[in-house]
């Protein structure tokens, strides 16, 4: 599979659900990070997906194109519409991806999208007021 078709897989499966499929795409010692989760390692990246899967109970839409890649690194802007918390918030996050691979697997992973949009659709009015400040960002 080349880089590109893994980067395609990881977010065609992501879309179906399948965490055990997406753990596969990436190298046991993936580094994972974007604005919300700080930085994963390892086996805490692939767990961070099935939780994210499990949680969604099968309401997350997820969106994908301009997958770029070469032998040695990749990128794709993808779009997350799911629901969140206990006042099922909508939520649409715009998000850029950027890639590492080693061993024809995702090494480094990198998301990034604008935290202040994501935490005024996830916490309403705090995150309004809160969601661009460095204490709601360390909080998150």
């Amino acid at each position: 599979m080349t880089n590109k078709e893994t980067i395609g897989c990881f977010y065609s499966v992501f879309a179906r659900g399948d965490a055990e499929r997406m753990s596969q795409c990436y190298h046991d010692d993936v580094l994972f990070t974007d604005p919300a989760f700080g930085t994963l390692k390892g086996e805490q990246a692939k767990s961070m997906w099935k939780m994210l899967i499990e949680r969604s109970n099968g309401n997350i839409d997820i969106q994908f194109n301009d997958i770029k890649a070469d032998s040695h690194t990749g990128s794709a802007k993808w779009t997350a519409k799911y629901e969140y918390g206990p006042q099922k918030r909508e939520v649409i996050n715009h998000i850029t991806a950027t890639f590492e691979f080693k061993d024809g697997k995702i090494i480094a992973h990198r998301d990034d999208f604008d935290m202040w949009k994501w935490s005024r659709q996830t916490l309403g009015t705090t995150g309004v007021l809160l969601g661009w400040s460095t204490f709601m960002k360390n909080k998150i």
